[in-house]
């Protein structure tokens, strides 16, 4: 690998200054999952991004999901995964093992590998200082979902509590209702919503693609820029398809609720997040 001269060193820095400066002191919430969570190296690189964030003044709100450690617990205990819509259904059973998983493990693994990079970071589930309020989902078509849930209040307290801190929240997209029934969450919609009600200068959802494409086989079509109310029309030629529609929908309404800017990053790409944050060309494609 070619060494970096001094010289060029110091240019990054300050090629990155501008977006430092204009994200101080704003908050960017961060949905991680897919490669990026499994994968130990790009693990890392979240990491690393996440800590040189917080210690250059931008308030990071990480928030996760967890759906193959979730399916790994329920095959262990011989209960059976069952998906609609792209959307588990979630049983009695189901929801005690996401509530164990998402919270219990792969909460506290986050905040762990945060402290190791020298962060400060405290978890938080949907149902810690009634957070998340939700109430049952179902399908379009009416199908019951289970213990699925969709957010209709959102107390921020907690998670400003813990930015005033000066802790890093990393939240479990878990949800309660006022009967203290516990709901499942999905971790797309909840990130967008949530950055929604602390009025987020940016929302980074990052996902095993990289980003929004023409052609979804190739990857030199990836579209930059999209105006919200392009989205219909992109739906109607197939462009927006499949996984991608939830996807983009949480984008969309993130943006509606008043988000600056939501982007879907390439989270296989190592330090995607700098990438986006602090340079000009930024990565994946954003919505406006």
């Amino acid at each position: 690998m070619e060494k970096i001269s001094n010289q060029d060193k110091s240019q990054i820095l300050i090629d990155a200054l501008p977006y430092i400066q204009k994200y101080s002191n704003k908050i960017v919430v961060i949905k991680y999952g897919g490669n990026a969570m499994t994968n130990k190296e790009l693990k890392d690189a979240v990491m690393t991004d996440i800590v040189l964030l917080s210690l250059v003044g931008i308030k990071v709100v990480l928030v996760h999901g967890g759906g193959p450690e979730i399916s790994d617990m329920l095959r262990k205990l011989n209960i059976e995964s069952r998906f609609i819509n792209g959307l588990r259904y979630t049983d009695d059973a189901t929801v005690d093992v996401v509530k164990m998983v998402l919270s219990g493990k792969v909460n506290k693994e986050l905040v762990q590998l945060l402290a190791q990079h020298k962060g400060s970071a405290v978890g938080l589930c949907g149902i810690d200082g009634e957070m998340l309020v939700a109430e049952k989902k179902t399908t379009e078509d009416g199908q019951d979902l289970g213990w699925v849930g969709e957010i209709t209040e959102v107390n921020t307290k907690p998670i400003l509590d813990a930015i005033s801190n000066g802790n890093i929240p990393v939240i479990a997209t878990v949800a309660t209702d006022k009967e203290g029934n516990t709901y499942n969450i999905n971790a797309d919609t909840a990130a967008a919503r949530i950055a929604a009600e602390l009025g987020a200068e940016n929302l980074i959802l990052m996902t095993d693609i990289a980003g929004l494409l023409r052609d979804k086989d190739d990857p030199s079509t990836l579209i930059p820029a999209v105006n919200v109310s392009e989205v219909p029309y992109l739906k109607m030629q197939g462009i927006i398809s499949g996984g991608m529609i939830p996807k983009i929908d949480c984008c969309v309404e993130a943006v509606r609720r008043g988000v600056n800017k939501t982007v879907i990053i390439d989270g296989r790409v190592p330090h995607s997040i700098l990438i986006e944050i602090l340079s000009n060309e930024g990565i994946g494609t954003q919505f406006t």
